[in-house]
């Protein structure tokens, strides 16, 4: 019989044991963060109508879709975001909801977009959002709590990128370019990836004359602060308005919370995505800038309008884990560990075995997370099992410490030993470690 040959499909990966503990572990810490600002979990199917995914978006998204046929005959597609199912969801289970409603979502998500550093077909979303309020409270909490909930895995040296649609589409109506404003959105969008001259470019082409590309491009540079960038950008809009009153609504409340030194007025940023309507953010690593953001979103106040007559505003934003971890490897403050465990008692002897389970289950029930090697086998087989694994402390027992009811706890990492002490003991020793 002739093997198959073992093979995944480009885009797509295997985890091993270390990728999967420090990918879960990040997952569990910004779990309890997003729980520690009341927001709750809910899940949706991986699969969904296509009508519902590309009812409001563009056709670049629609290139990258996985979408297909189902054995009924019917036209489905794998998500490619968290936001458009949860609009769906929203609207689904209105009456069996409160308001305002405060999720959170990590799953999986697929593109088929070209493969590169940090960017897959199949990744994961770590998605926050508050739905049934339009307020800067709302607005504000969000950023606040990208933020906290970067913090919390370790990632505190970073800039959120702040920005208003609503005050660009006054500044584009204004120089009359407004009928073509999600082409410019886009185009902008891609502005640190293609550069100035290639956004001019496009923006002529776009509006058909090079002044209003110039005046575009002199709307999005930003000054030197974020009160001289909003000023600014509110006079080229036309003056203040309620978009504008928005933003500095949400600075003071950056300013009171002490943390406004980390988000910046950018008027570049857009987030291409048709849906967005108000505040828009991207966050970059202070380090790593060029891998792109790791973490977006926005309001999009009108996107559960496609689904249900009722209006229900939304503010939401999504963590990019992938790309985040792929960034800190880079960096070299991505900690892999191949297990869970704290130590291994090593089988040195065949008739302890035992003894061995007696002792690990003195070590468990205070708190050390130990295995004890299964086979009796020669030592340096299990000492390269346990470097694999990451861990830093071995139990070493003979018939002689056995009897005793004593062992030898030693560093897998400094080689450091201590003989003849008693479980609790080498607990103690562990936990002060």
């Amino acid at each position: 019989m002739d093997l198959i040959q073992p093979k995944i499909l480009k885009g797509f990966r295997d985890f091993l044991p270390q990728d999967e503990i420090l990918r879960s572990g990040l997952i569990d810490k910004l779990t309890e963060t997003y729980r520690n600002y009341g927001f709750v979990p809910i899940d949706t199917p991986v699969l969904e109508y296509t009508e519902i995914l590309l009812r409001k978006s563009n056709g670049e998204t629609e290139k990258q879709m996985f979408r297909f046929e189902d054995n009924g005959g019917r036209d489905v597609a794998l998500r490619f975001d968290l936001t458009v199912p949860f609009a769906r969801y929203t609207a689904q289970h209105k009456e069996e909801l409160y308001f305002p409603f405060k999720r959170y979502h990590i799953s999986k998500v697929w593109r088929g977009e070209k493969p590169q550093a940090g960017r897959y077909r199949e990744f994961i979303q770590c998605d926050f959002d508050t739905v049934g309020t339009d307020s800067a409270t709302a607005d504000f909490e969000v950023l606040a709590m990208m933020k906290a909930a970067l913090a919390s895995i370790g990632v505190e040296k970073i800039t959120i990128h702040v920005n208003h649609r609503g005050i660009f589409n006054r500044f584009l109506e204004k120089i009359g370019a407004k009928e073509k404003s999600d082409d410019i959105l886009r185009v902008v969008d891609k502005l640190a990836k293609v550069g100035e001259e290639e956004v001019k470019k496009e923006l002529t082409e776009i509006t058909g004359n090079s002044e209003s590309a110039e005046k575009i491009l002199g709307y999005i540079k930003p000054c030197e602060n974020f009160e001289k960038t909003l000023a600014n950008i509110e006079a080229l809009a036309g003056g203040e308005a309620e978009d504008s009153k928005r933003m500095k609504d949400i600075y003071e409340m950056m300013k009171a919370s002490g943390i406004e030194s980390t988000y910046v007025l950018d008027p570049s940023i857009t987030r291409g995505l048709d849906y967005y309507t108000g505040v828009v953010y991207e966050t970059f690593l202070n380090d790593l800038p060029s891998i792109g953001s790791v973490c977006s979103g926005g309001r999009y106040d009108n996107l559960s309008g496609l689904y249900m007559k009722d209006k229900l505003p939304g503010v939401g934003a999504s963590i990019g884990l992938d790309r985040l971890i792929a960034g800190l490897t880079e960096l070299g403050i991505a900690n892999a560990k191949g297990s869970y465990l704290d130590a291994e008692i090593f089988n040195t002897e065949q008739t302890l075995a035992i003894h061995y389970q007696k002792v690990a289950s003195v070590l468990r029930k205070n708190g050390i997370k130990v295995e004890v090697f299964p086979d009796c086998v020669k030592m340096n087989k299990q000492y390269a099992v346990t470097e694999k694994k990451g861990m830093e402390w071995g139990f070493l027992i003979n018939s002689e410490q056995a009897t005793k009811d004593v062992l030898t706890l030693k560093n897998l990492k400094t080689r450091e030993q201590f003989a003849d002490i008693t479980a609790e003991e080498a607990v103690k020793i562990i936990l002060k470690k």
